[in-house]
């Protein structure tokens, strides 16, 4: 067997409550691991997958992290080079933390990396956004752009990508909490309706110009104020067991905001430090274990790096 290289793509929290399909940040983890190495065979292969439970195709085409690679490799005028692909999945299936686009993003980088970086890493985007509509259908970055260049990030356009980092304030935690039932993103978008109210449009404009404003000032109290999402958060809640008990028994622990992770189930916090994230989580937990409800809890400073070669 060849030597090759491995990189790791972390989950991500999109819409970040007030940033539908605009905002999102990287975790430290979970996440997804990749490896990529040359091959005598011409093209393209996915060899090994794992932690799937059978759930991912092997198929090029119809493959998050093989599509992307793909798509680079075809940009490159590679796309005739033998290479290999391994997929280790490290994070849950539809739990709202980005699992398709970690995958996306490995899936570029790892190319990147074994081509001996032909291209800077933000110039991998378009073909990681292109691997992760495989996977939904849509062409969004607020997941894949995190996972691949680390930080809080505002995408100004999708179809652009038109992409921006913020500033995150020293010592901001996210606490995140995967309840064991799934949501897949296609069903949680079938229940947002195609209308908003315009109090509803003034509210979620000022709130998401309170977040930013907030975290340009590290102004902890703004923060707070604006992670309010009036628009997405009231459609989905019901798709999510004791979403509100969990999202009060957060905000009693002392969270900045809490709302939903993505497309769900998962729930995020934010918090000023990593004792007060660690106090959230117990509380959050606390709810799904007495409703009998499996979970994962996760604590996180906000991951500035994105994916990585291990």
């Amino acid at each position: 067997m060849k030597a090759g290289i491995k990189v790791f793509a972390p989950a991500t929290v999109a819409n970040v409550a007030v940033g539908f399909d605009i905002l999102g940040f990287a975790l430290e983890k979970p996440g997804d691991e990749i490896i990529a190495r040359f091959s005598d065979t011409p093209g393209l292969r996915i060899t090994k997958i794992t932690g799937a439970s059978g759930k991912l195709p092997l198929d090029i085409q119809k493959n998050t992290a093989g599509f992307a690679a793909l798509k680079l490799l075809e940009h490159l005028g590679e796309e005739k080079r033998g290479i290999e692909l391994e997929i280790h999945k490290k994070m849950p299936f539809g739990s709202g933390l980005g699992s398709s686009a970690a995958s996306a993003a490995g899936g570029v980088m790892a190319i990147n990396e074994l081509l001996h970086r032909p291209l800077e890493k933000r110039d991998l985007l378009p073909f990681a956004v292109l691997g992760e509509q495989v996977a939904d259908g849509a062409y969004h970055a607020d997941n894949v752009a995190p996972s691949l260049i680390g930080g809080m990030i505002l995408i100004r356009s999708n179809e652009t990508l038109d992409v921006h980092r913020l500033p995150v304030p020293e010592g901001i935690h996210a606490t995140v909490i995967y309840p064991h039932v799934e949501i897949l993103t296609k069903d949680a978008r079938s229940v947002l309706s195609d209308t908003v109210s315009l109090k509803q449009c003034i509210g979620q404009n000022g709130n998401m110009a309170g977040l930013l404003v907030g975290l340009y000032q590290s102004d902890f109290g703004l923060i707070g104020r604006s992670l309010n999402d009036v628009v997405i958060e009231p459609q989905r809640a019901r798709l999510i067991p004791h979403f509100y008990e969990v999202k009060e028994a957060a905000l009693s622990a002392g969270a900045l905001g809490c709302s939903i992770s993505g497309a769900g189930p998962s729930i995020f916090a934010l918090s000023v430090n990593s004792l007060i994230a660690e106090e959230i989580g117990i509380a959050m937990k606390r709810i799904f274990d007495n409703a009998g409800i499996g979970n994962d809890l996760f604590v996180s400073p906000i991951n500035q790096e994105g994916a990585v070669k291990l």
